[in-house]
């Protein structure tokens, strides 16, 4: 566990994006390309020959670093089944980018609704790794709805579960579960852990925390 001072809230998360951005103009597609990285190492190293991986992500920037992580396990030759929480019409911005370049890359992209949660949960059984990228450190309110659906099935998997920069459902400030939220075996964040993940809840709910970087030195933001 780290000091205090290094650990960040959400709102110190988001503040590390603009100043990387106003500061050194560093845009978010490459700090989402960084932390995709990051997770693909990680996901590298726990896969075994013929071992079956599913990644599930979510409409906002947390999935958006799950479709770039799962190009980089395909360059690896890696063939993840990918789910996403919603419709590929509802994902915007940089994660629309990642998304649209898996789809030309002709992977297929499960949207995930009510009519075919049920045959989601006979799948789950296969996987031996699932990334998490349904929700960030940006989450407010009570997790709902498919994504709620969702984290439910992921937790009543026996994989191996790793989530993207803090798991779904975790308030990244408090450290309090949003209604539901996923229980990792380890975690990946960026730039610094999120003070959610050393208070009431979160070390319970983190599994193993993993620090990557995002090309720059969370110092120097701070410091801008």
């Amino acid at each position: 566990m780290g000091k205090n001072s290094d650990l960040l809230t959400a709102k110190g998360a988001k503040e590390i994006d603009r100043r990387a951005l106003d500061s050194f103009g560093i845009p978010g597609l490459l700090l989402m390309e960084n932390a995709a990285i990051g997770v693909a190492q990680e996901a590298v190293r726990l896969l075994r020959a013929g071992m079956a991986a599913a990644l599930f992500c979510g409409k906002g920037n947390n999935g958006g670093d799950g479709f770039a992580a799962a190009r980089h396990l395909l360059t690896r030759g890696i063939k993840p089944e990918l789910f996403l929480a919603g419709s590929a019409e509802e994902v915007k911005g940089d994660a629309k980018v990642n998304l649209d370049i898996i789809l030309k890359m002709r992977r297929r992209v499960i949207e995930v609704n009510a009519g075919n949660l049920r045959e989601i949960k006979d799948k789950i059984r296969r996987y031996g790794l699932i990334i998490d990228a349904l929700l960030g450190t940006g989450l407010k309110g009570e997790v709902k709805g498919v994504y709620r659906d969702l984290v439910g099935i992921i937790n009543s998997s026996k994989a191996y579960v790793i989530s993207v920069d803090i798991p779904s459902g975790l308030d990244a400030t408090t450290g309090r579960i949003l209604g539901c939220c996923v229980k990792a075996d380890k975690t990946v964040t960026f730039a610094a852990k999120k003070r959610g993940m050393v208070m009431a809840e979160g070390p319970a709910y983190c599994g193993k925390i993993v620090v990557k970087d995002l090309g720059l030195p969370v110092s120097l933001i701070k410091n801008r």
